[in-house]
């Protein structure tokens, strides 16, 4: 009985003792509410669905003949229903393109489907699209450009008030708006009304974003403001549509002043505002439906990485699927888009750190509160922290046995802010510790920098008994909330146009052998039976286009044996995939030179397959 009392009593005491150590300060902008949820939500989709579809541009002029708009199959359930099942947590669609071209019945404008002969100018494709979203559980949320080239006001002080008294119908006639997106397009030639000119206006001040904002907020308070106009909203652009941001990547910007590439890139470690970045690319080249683009719809391979470059980067992904003619998505991009999240599903089904054990060097106060086996529980109000002024520690996983993996995934409690500056991984393999490196890093000479909400590491496949984290610097006490490993499959893919396997699991890197043009080396991790190569060039710049090139496989010998040569015909003006064939022959890595390009000295793509056995 003694015993009995003596062991309570020591349990209180050790509870008393626990309550007595505090959670860290919060450091830094802490997320919104609205942010937060933003951010949970990882990937939802983009829409591009206008009369641009039906004259194949990208940008349209403000002259289009509205009786170009007439779908026979428009069915928004189909969109909503695509999306939910390529993962997709909710769509936000162009209501309004730069054509000025409203697919809802404004009230402010004749421009719009109500003067084109679908549903004899009875229909409201934003409605459509909010009904189905809101059947299908998505959230919804609309895009309104703010550059108009078809109202005769813009560039006056009158269009600022139409522009807002569009936003006001959008934002108070389809419920809920879980994001409004104005983009940085502004001014140019159009139509006006009539008046075929040039217009200029200053992004900055033009659209007296500060008051358009508090309408924003008043209207829909649980809505985040994207901008790229001149004034900082709740998210921002990455500085790229090519689908990636910097590994190293604060979620921290200043509320004013210029914001140049490198901050948008990789955002601003003193930032004094939380400003997450939200990546935006398309499933093919361009935003807008083309057919020529039915058989250059990104690659499996391609959007992986691009999964691991955004939401593995501590970024949201926008995924955007373009509206073909019929008013359907296309089936290449239905099929490719359920098969990235099919394959989003396979690579993180398991988590190989179940069972193992975790160890600190320092852990905050001695106490279970923030023990380091709280990265292990799977839960998002745990985690493991070290003392105030610890901003150096190591975390051990000890899996009591070999375990092979090749992705890891971290997370921080960013409650209390973003605080990791730089990391390490090191594995135990045969009784000895090794560092690892992020194969897709563009630098992997480097230790790893920030992790946020989430970073997602992707290793070659490695076999240990345990795994470190070391935390090398931090703005303060580090906050671990997850960590986790993964053993991702290799992805092979059959290449819609001929049958060829395509071997998608290989490391891309450049260097210039004293040539006159980097050289671009291609590991596939093994030897495979080459028998070509296709190239998808940039999609949003002519530099650093090749135009010719020279295939070589490495040999056993290490001698390099010429598989092609050739040129790239009209590649500049026609950047569509290329294919290289050659004489089926063994090798484990390629390389591609060219002694021509555009400009510069660097081979610039958007995507490379190889093909296979």
């Amino acid at each position: 009985m003694k015993n009995r009392k003596f062991f309570c009593l020591a349990c209180l005491i050790a509870l008393a003792s626990c309550s007595k150590v505090s959670a860290p300060d919060p450091i830094g902008p802490l997320p919104s509410a609205q942010q937060t949820t933003l951010q949970d939500m990882e990937m939802y989709a983009f829409i591009h669905y206008s009369l641009n579809t039906y004259t194949d541009q990208e940008w349209g002029y403000g002259n289009e003949d509205l009786s170009l708009f007439n779908p026979s199959s428009l069915d928004a359930r189909q969109w909503a229903r695509t999306c939910k099942a390529a993962g997709m947590k909710g769509i936000i669609f162009t209501a309004k393109h730069h054509c000025g071209f409203c697919m809802w019945p404004s009230a402010y404008t004749e421009y719009s489907v109500k003067n084109t002969p679908w549903k004899n100018g009875k229909g409201d494709v934003v409605r459509e699209l909010a009904e189905a979203c809101r059947e299908e559980g998505l959230r919804f949320a609309v895009y309104l450009s703010p550059w108009d080239r078809n109202h005769p006001d813009y560039g006056k002080p009158e269009y600022v008030e139409y522009f807002r008294n569009q936003l006001r119908e959008l934002l108070t006639n389809y419920g809920d708006i879980f994001e409004a997106w104005f983009d940085g397009a502004n001014g140019g030639s159009g139509w006006y009304g009539g008046a075929d000119e040039v217009r200029r206006i200053d992004r900055t001040t033009y659209y007296q974003w500060p008051e358009t904002f508090r309408m924003i907020h008043e209207l829909q308070p649980d809505c985040v403001i994207w901008n790229d106009g001149g004034d900082r909203g709740d998210l921002r652009w990455v500085g790229t549509e090519a689908g990636f941001i910097g590994e190293t990547n604060w979620s921290l910007l200043n509320h004013d002043g210029d914001v140049p590439y490198d901050m948008l890139h990789y955002g601003l470690e003193d930032g004094d505002s939380f400003v997450p970045g939200e990546t935006n690319t398309s499933i093919r080249p361009g935003w807008f439906y083309h057919d020529s683009e039915n058989g250059h719809v990104k690659s499996l391979s391609r959007l992986m990485e691009t999964y691991y470059k955004s939401v593995g980067r501590n970024s949201t992904l926008l995924l955007n699927f373009p509206i073909n003619k019929d008013g359907l998505i296309a089936k290449e991009d239905s099929l490719r888009g359920v098969a990235f999240y099919q394959m989003i599903k396979e690579v993180f089904d398991e988590d190989l750190s179940t069972g193992a054990k975790a160890a600190a060097t320092n852990v905050r106060g001695g106490s279970k509160r923030f023990a380091a086996s709280n990265v292990l529980d799977g839960k998002s109000g745990t985690y493991w922290a070290t003392d105030d002024g610890v901003c150096q520690a190591s975390l051990t996983l000890d899996f009591g046995k070999p375990v092979t993996f090749n992705r890891l995934m971290l997370k921080e409690h960013l409650s209390l802010g973003q605080r990791v500056r730089r990391f390490s991984v090191e594995a135990c393999v045969d009784g000895s510790w090794l560092p690892l490196s992020d194969c897709i890093s563009e630098e992997p000479e480097r230790s790893m920098t920030t992790i946020g909400r989430k970073r997602i590491l992707c290793f070659e496949n490695t076999t240990a008994t345990a795994v470190r984290i070391n935390i090398l610097d931090a703005k303060a006490s580090p906050t671990l909330n997850e960590v986790s490993l993964y053993l991702a499959p290799e992805i092979d893919q059959e290449d819609p146009a001929n049958g060829e396997k395509i071997s998608s699991k290989y490391n891309i890197f450049f260097n210039n052998p004293g040539g006159p043009v980097d050289a671009m080396f291609i590991d596939l991790g093994e030897t495979r039976t080459v028998k070509g190569l296709r190239f998808l060039p940039s999609q949003l710049s002519k530099d650093g286009m090749p135009l010719d090139y020279t295939l070589l496989g490495l040999n056993p010998d290490r001698t390099w044996t010429v598989l092609a040569k050739g040129e790239f015909s009209n590649i500049v003006n026609n950047p569509i995939w290329q294919t290289i064939q050659c004489e089926p022959s063994h090798h484990k890595l390629l390389r591609l030179e060219c002694s021509r390009i555009t400009s510069g000295t660097r081979i610039y793509y958007d995507d490379v397959e190889v093909l296979t056995n």
